[in-house]
C-alpha cells in the first residue's frame, strides 16, 4: 500500500469534501481516503499495482477539482526525513 497527500484545489465546504472523498474512493485499488477541508488536501491510501497517483488526480478533475502538487507523507521510506 502506499499513500499520497493530495492537495486539492477548489474545495469550498463540506459538500466539496464529501464529493472528493466519493470521487477517490470510487477508484478501484483506493483502500482509504482522508479529506481535510482546512488545509485543501486529501490523503489516499492505495494499492499502488491497481492504480497511481495520476489516476488519482484524473478522478478529482473530473469531479470538477483540480490537484496543485502532490507530495509523500511525512513518514517512512517516501522522503518525508529528506534522505
Amino acid at each position: 500500500m502506499k499513500s499520497e497527500v493530495l492537495n486539492v484545489t477548489g474545495m469550498s465546504g463540506s459538500a466539496c469534501a464529501s464529493i472528493v472523498t466519493k470521487a477517490l474512493k470510487a477508484v478501484p485499488g483506493v483502500e482509504q481516503v482522508s479529506v481535510s477541508l482546512n488545509a485543501n488536501q486529501a490523503t489516499v491510501r492505495f494499492d499502488e499495482g491497481r492504480v497511481s497517483a495520476r489516476q488519482l488526480e484524473d478522478a478529482l478533475s473530473q469531479s470538477g477539482f483540480g490537484v496543485a502538487s502532490a507530495k509523500a507523507p511525512n513518514s517512512g521510506c517516501c522522503g518525508g526525513c529528506g534522505g
